[in-house]
């Protein structure tokens, strides 16, 4: 006997975005992913200008870190791209083939996101740096890569402080600091942009003093430097984003304050004797599975289970919105006998002891 659901009006709200250890209780404001998408947009516009105007001043002033933070911008704006296609298409409901929906599409983009970063930005960046290196640079006029790189500098500027303040929105709703919600939060499109802008600023600090260090003593190693440097900083950023959506596509559960308050709700529930074992597993920033084995009662009838069942469902969306479908299956308890059992026969095993059981929480 399940207790089953599917996507509910309402559920789209902060609830999923479950930073670690936060227990939200009672409704919350609603947000959707358009704030996201949104966030998104102005990050990609933002970074498709940058490129082209980083591109014409690394050509004209000869700047190795100048056409390494063209390569950066143009593979954040290829990331952009890959996060809108990973947010419409996660956004696709469940059907027949895929009956627990598209959640887990947006980590697949999302990883791509990341590799793009690398590949596009970090190694491009430490290839060139180690180049000017190796094979000297005549640094020509760096005025214009000036103007651009404090021009880059107020459009990388505008789009990272939206990127915070969704994110510091999203924290607040939930009562823990910015790094914790950006540390735990499943919404990796938010956390890709804050963290991509937050690195290409960084960038056009490294390449300004790059080329300021080449204008001073007309030596190219401290754009080389500078370059490198620059593909460091984006290698991090890849690795950190890689592993966010990595573990998120392998299967993540709710952080243990929050399973902890699932279960103190199933056991709340009249005629639940105990929680068995109970499964949790995040599908999106704002989706999340529960499944569970119950005891119940024994002397509660079938229709008072699944009255019970029900109950359970309400109790759990009423408090945690971002949790969609709840599957509940009635278990005997650990030392109950089966009906019409002899006097010697063995107890029911606990769950997850014996052969092939796996009784890990999640």
């Amino acid at each position: 006997m399940d207790a089953s659901s599917s996507s509910v009006p309402g559920s789209s709200v902060p609830g999923g975005s479950l930073p670690g250890g936060s227990v939200p209780s009672g409704s919350v404001p609603p947000a959707g992913s358009d704030e996201s998408t949104g966030t998104v947009l102005v990050a990609a516009a933002a970074n498709l200008g940058i490129a082209v105007a980083k591109a014409v001043g690394g050509a004209v002033s000869g700047s190795s870190a100048m056409l390494s933070e063209a390569a950066h911008s143009t593979a954040d704006t290829v990331t952009e791209l890959l996060l809108l296609t990973a947010l419409k298409r996660s956004e696709k409901p469940a059907d027949e083939d895929h009956p627990l929906g598209h959640g887990g599409e947006r980590y697949v983009w999302a990883l791509l996101a990341s590799v793009a970063t690398f590949v596009g930005g970090a190694v491009f960046a430490i290839h060139d740096g180690i180049h000017t290196l190796t094979h000297g640079e005549d640094p020509g006029d760096p005025l214009l890569s000036y103007v651009i790189l404090a021009f880059a500098f107020l459009l990388e500027g505008t789009s990272l402080l939206k990127g915070v303040r969704q994110a510091r929105g999203e924290a607040a709703r939930f009562g823990v600091s910015l790094h914790r919600y950006m540390a735990h939060t499943p919404d990796t499109a938010v956390k890709a942009v804050v963290m991509e802008d937050s690195a290409a600023l960084a960038g056009l600090l490294l390449a300004a003093g790059g080329l300021l260090g080449g204008q001073l003593t007309g030596f190219g190693v401290w754009d080389g430097t500078a370059s490198i440097c620059i593909g460091l900083l984006l290698v991090y950023v890849a690795w950190v984003l890689g592993r966010s959506n990595a573990r998120l596509l392998i299967g993540r559960p709710l952080p243990a304050p929050m399973r902890a308050a699932v279960r103190a709700e199933l056991c709340a529930v009249p005629h639940v004797v105990d929680v068995l074992e109970l499964v949790t597993l995040v599908q999106g920033p704002r989706e999340v599975l529960v499944a569970a084995k119950v005891d119940f009662r024994d002397v509660a009838t079938a229709e008072e289970i699944e009255w019970a069942c029900e109950d359970a469902e309400q109790r759990l969306r009423g408090r945690f919105p971002a949790i969609r479908r709840v599957f509940l299956d009635p278990t005997p308890g650990a030392y109950q006998k089966r009906p019409g059992a002899g006097e010697g026969a063995e107890p029911e095993p606990e769950p997850g002891v014996g052969p092939g059981a796996g009784g890990a929480e999640g």
